[in-house]
């Protein structure tokens, strides 16, 4: 993720976001958390892609797993630094460039930010860093076609059908679908679906 105008959202946005989200327990995503972290072994290697303020990477840490984080925003990389003591590597999501590295990826709710264009290609780097029969878990949120919120950020919305192809179309097998509704930093209620999935 690289576009300039949602980088400048979450810049402004770094600290109201982290208190707003980060330090909730998130008690709605439990199941997906526990969908993913079920296929792992002990001591798997796994990236938090789009990381944000670091809550999640800082979770998967304490549960004993071999954690990257990248994000696309320096920002959120420095919060997930001061607060957790994560080190955050900085970068568009195009800087995986890693081949059978990681046992799971946990993309919560970042790679709706990949035009539409680009995001088979975004899924086949996300199957590349994964070892074979790795585990993915993608949040998106439903919808159609692409545009910007309230705050001027980037969104690429799918059909819950169509999600499921294009993670079919890049190699995966999805084993779990969860839709749900939230209220997101712009404010109003969306609905979302999380995806777990091997390669």
């Amino acid at each position: 993720m690289s576009d300039s105008e949602t980088l400048a959202v979450y810049a402004r946005a770094a600290a109201d976001y982290a208190k707003g989200f980060a330090r909730s327990k998130d008690t709605d995503q439990e199941a997906d958390y526990a969908a993913f972290t079920e296929r792992l072994h002990e001591g798997a290697r796994v990236l938090d892609l789009g990381c944000g303020p670091g809550h999640w990477a800082a979770r998967l840490c304490d549960d004993g797993y071999q954690t990257d984080a990248l994000d696309a925003s320096a920002e959120m990389a420095e919060h997930a630094r001061t607060t957790y003591g994560l080190e955050v590597t900085v970068g568009p999501f195009e800087a995986l460039e890693t081949q059978g590295q990681y046992d799971g990826i946990w993309a919560n709710f970042s790679l709706l930010h990949v035009p539409r264009t680009d995001f088979p290609a975004e899924l086949a780097r996300v199957k590349h860093a994964l070892k074979p029969g790795g585990t993915l878990s993608i949040g998106m949120k439903l919808g159609i076609g692409e545009g910007r919120d309230s705050l001027g950020r980037f969104y690429a919305y799918y059909s819950e059908d169509e999600l499921r192809q294009l993670l079919s179309d890049a190699g995966f097998t999805v084993l779990r679908s969860r839709r749900g509704n939230g209220e997101g930093l712009a404010g109003g209620v969306e609905t979302f679906v999380v995806m777990t999935a091997h390669g």
